[in-house]
């Protein structure tokens, strides 16, 4: 499942006005507790009369006691919000069953038996998108964690698997196209205008990976051959007026195919594939067994309506969901504690794809660049854990950037320390080994040390312990010989004070000054507190590259002078440290200047001389492709400064961040106009030059919008005029927005008169504005929440406004804590509605110990606010009750 907490569109969902309160304090769940389920469940049949205020669903179930765990003498299935209507065994109806906080507790002997429940539902009336949910007319599914239940009455935990027999039926004109999980196998009519299909699933599976759709779609339709010869059916399944924005979709749907069974050896097992677009939806995307549900910003695009991120993003994201048919599906988790057993690997997975699709060094960039903006914080907060987490009490509260991202990036470290060829060797071998089963963590590192024949004992630490390692490097010079200390130090975090040292691999290259060439790169595991490397041959002390590609998920403090970075940032043949390089010097810079110490005129001159030395060799070097030049002209994120210092001044680091934007635009504003003017004359393509180009072009005009707004404003006008495709709009738009111009207003009324009606790119309309630099950014957010096109029962929506106004911190941080008390208010107001969603703005006003004295109080003033409201949901009250401990 992908977590991306993008915009997509309105819904005229209901609110789900009988569910009960929720208990603030549920029960805690631990890892170490886990029994395995008493029953096994061989065989799953529903029965779905399809409706969208009523949907009547008839369960059987072939169950049977499970050797492998303790016994008992009666069953519970999971419920949340349903009865039962009628419930038999083996035939005979029966009346001896109870209701344990919402689950269904049934007497059962030791023998098999035949269950059958009924129970019926409103799908109009969930407004949690999380079961069976109507969206615009049509019936969808979500159950991933625990939405299942939801529907009807099952042991709905990921580690019992059944393969699962539906049968749907329905009005036809509603429902035209009835799917679910599987291969269709039967269909047909009725003489009242209902209609009906049946479908199996032959691969067992875990209850949250079941889909149903039904509902008025059209499919753009094609086919993929397998390794082995086999011909599969592809549908990509939207509403008619969208069909000509998928065929980017199908493209990357075949794509993801043909990687996967290239670089893991893994072929597609079913004789269909679908894709169904969803206007509402919590997630990004969801991996059901053959029927993958999306939320329409992953599976539209067309250069119109879509920018090249979003190209890129509906590329991933297929990937991605593709990619979880065999890490997640076919090896699937024993329990929620083992998430990242799926959604770390699959992440790996589809930015190794995605590296291979559009260019490896940028994609590192970016990939960085969000685990450093979302992760790093999670992981000095008070919402710190490991990737394999040690307990729970709302599951939904575990799909962090942590279990995903982090988890990403230590089975990468487990690929570096292995090399590819020895990593594939581990991954076929977890494959082969786990086929069919719900597998741990701990299966997936032991195959891949016994593949790879790698010792992974101290590497299992990542696992258990939570904090991003600092690594403290020193560069010393002794006649001919470099020597280099490293130190590593892993932070306390919440229920973790004491820390061991883990294995760090770190790709590094000592450069020589003078050629500005190194002897070749070397792969150094810091498994110890400390260490002292020592490198011969260099009568001058070297320039140190380090943590080359970013190896390790790591924080790097390390002695190195200016000079030595700006030689690096013009140097460095690994475009990931050369990046760094430049990275740093700003850093440097920001830092010192925001954190409270002050900077000595002659301190700030020389910080920002480097940064001019390092940004000129940017623009003045023709061997880069624009693309990489975009990536070297940005400044670090005002989130991700403020993590390097122990109580951020969100207002200081702000002002610290534009002056030097202006000062640097000031300076280098012929060049930019020139690069501006060059770029605009590459023609529209999807040639690596011509996404380059389309991307320094907006980069120039951020630098010089802080410096010469009356240039930037006449420019940014022009580019949105000219404009053929969304990349170049978008970004003359977002540069207008926080802009006082006329030009302003003009082309915001233009763009959403332009685009009205086009969801998606009405919440980018949204976004933009609400994420813009202009100074009365709180007072637009406030006009926009009232506007026609705003509604908060859609969840994109929602995020498309308030996400982008909660991770602006110049708006956010408003010194009078409006910003605060507007996602406050949100949260309570939503909370009712789709406790899943507010729970995700929590984390923003959960940094508050990071923060300047002042700021921190208002923020932690709504956080016992929120916490103090009546019948606040388990998800909401979770984050915020850990967010205050």
């Amino acid at each position: 499942m992908d977590i991306a907490n993008t915009p997509a569109s309105p819904d005229t969902t209901a609110t789900l006005a009988d569910a009960p309160p929720e208990p603030k304090d549920p029960p805690v769940i631990r890892r170490e507790d886990y029994k395995p389920f008493p029953w096994t469940i061989a065989k799953t049949r529903l029965d779905f009369e399809l409706g969208l205020e009523k949907t009547r669903i008839t369960s059987k179930l072939s169950v049977a006691p499970n050797e492998q765990a303790e016994t008992s003498d009666s069953i519970l299935l999971n419920g949340d919000g349903i009865e039962p209507l009628a419930i038999s065994v083996d035939g005979e109806a029966v009346n001896d069953w109870t209701m344990q906080e919402g689950n269904l507790v049934l007497p059962l002997s030791q023998a098999a038996h035949e269950l059958e429940i009924v129970t019926q539902i409103d799908p109009s009336a969930n407004s949690q998108l999380m079961g069976l949910f109507a969206s615009n007319g049509m019936l969808c599914t979500q159950c991933e964690a625990e939405g299942f239940r939801r529907i009807t009455f099952f042991p709905d935990r990921p580690d019992v698997l059944s393969t699962y027999t539906i049968r749907m039926s329905g009005p036809k004109d509603k429902f035209p196209v009835l799917l679910c999980n599987g291969n269709n196998t039967d269909s047909g009519e009725n003489a009242d205008g209902t209609h009906w299909a049946e479908w199996h699933d032959p691969w067992p599976k875990p209850s949250y990976l079941f889909a149903l759709v039904a509902g008025q779609l059209v499919a753009n339709s094609d086919t993929f051959t397998t390794m082995s010869g086999r011909e599969v059916e592809l549908n990509i399944w939207v509403r008619e007026a969208d069909l000509s924005r998928t065929d980017h979709a199908v493209e990357s749907l075949k794509k993801s195919m043909k990687w996967d069974e290239e670089v893991f050896g893994r072929e597609y097992d079913l004789d269909l594939y679908n894709i169904v677009a969803v206007s509402d939806f919590n997630m990004g995307a969801m991996e059901n067994k053959g029927l993958n549900v999306f939320n329409t910003k992953y599976v539209l695009a067309d250069p119109e309506t879509a920018t090249d991120g979003d190209f890129d993003a509906v590329e991933g994201v297929i990937a991605h969901e593709y990619f979880h048919n065999w890490s997640g599906n076919r090896v699937t988790c024993r329990d929620w504690f083992q998430l990242s057993l799926k959604e770390g690997f699959t992440v790996l997975r589809d930015q190794l794809f995605s590296q291979d699709m559009q260019g490896e060094a940028v994609k590192r960039i970016e990939d960085v660049r969000i685990l450093r903006a979302a992760q790093f914080p999670e992981d000095s907060g008070p919402l710190a854990h490991p990737i394999r987490p040690d307990s729970y009490r709302e599951i939904s509260n575990f799909y962090t950037a942590t279990v995903y991202n982090k988890g990403a990036e230590v089975i990468r470290m487990m690929r570096t320390m292995a090399g590819e060829e020895r990593f594939r060797q581990g991954t076929d071998l977890y494959f082969d080994r786990h086929d069919g089963e719900a597998a741990t963590c701990e299966d997936f590192v032991t195959a891949i040390e016994d593949g790879a024949s790698l010792d992974l004992e101290k590497f299992r630490q990542w696992y258990r312990q939570a904090g991003t390692p600092k690594v403290s490097v020193s560069l010393d010079h002794e006649d001919d010989t470099a020597l280099l200390t490293l130190k590593q130090t892993v932070p306390a975090t919440p229920g973790q004070p004491d820390k061991q040292p883990m294995p760090i691999p770190l790709r590094l290259a000592l450069f020589d000054r003078e050629s500005g060439k190194h002897d070749g790169e070397e792969l150094v595991v810091l498994d110890e507190a400390e260490s002292t490397l020592a490198f011969s041959g260099f009568a001058k002390p070297p320039v140190l590259s380090i943590n080359r590609g970013f190896s390790a998920p790591v924080s790097i403090d390390r002695e190195v002078s200016g000079e030595d970075l700006v030689f690096l940032a013009a140097h460095d043949d690994d475009p990931f440290a050369r990046y760094e390089a430049t990275q740093d010097l700003a850093v440097r810079h920001l830092v010192a200047a925001a954190s409270g110490d002050g900077l000595s005129e002659e301190a700030r001159g020389l910080g920002r001389a480097d940064i001019l030395k390092a940004f000129s060799s940017t623009l003045a070097d023709t061997s880069l492709d624009d693309s990489m030049r975009g990536e070297l002209l940005s400044l670090p994120g005002q989130t991700y400064l403020a993590e390097q210092i122990e109580q951020a001044d969100p207002g200081r680091i702000q002002d610290e961040r534009e002056g030097l934007k202006t000062w640097l635009g000031q300076q280098l504003e012929r060049e930019l106009v020139s690069l501006h003017e060059r770029a605009t004359e590459v023609p529209f393509g999807f040639s690596q030059e011509a996404r380059g180009s389309r991307k320094v072009k907006t980069a120039a005009l951020i630098y010089l919008a802080a410096s010469n707004p009356e240039l930037a404003s006449k420019l940014a006008a022009a580019q949105y005029e000219a404009a053929d495709n969304m990349t170049d709009r978008q970004g003359a738009l977002a540069v207008l927005s926080g802009l006082g111009t006329a030009a302003r207003t003009d082309k915001l009324i233009d763009y959403h008169r332009r685009y009205k009606g086009n969801e998606l790119v009405i919440d980018k309309w949204f976004a933009i504005q609400a994420s813009s630099l202009h100074p009365s950014v709180l007072e637009h957010v406030k006009a926009l929440a009232d506007h026609p096109d705003f509604t908060i029962k859609n969840p994109n929506r929602v995020r498309s406004l308030y996400m982008a106004f909660a991770a602006s911190p110049h708006a956010f941080h408003a010194v009078d804590g409006e910003g605060y008390r507007m996602i406050a208010d949100l949260i309570l107001a939503l909370d009712p509605i789709n406790p899943q969603t507010a729970a995700r703005f929590v984390s923003p006003l959960g940094r508050w110990r990071r923060i300047e004295e002042g700021r921190s109080a208002m923020m932690r003033e709504q956080l016992e606010r929120i916490v103090a409201a009546p019948n606040l949901s388990r998800d909401t009250a979770e984050q915020v009750t850990r967010s205050l401990g």
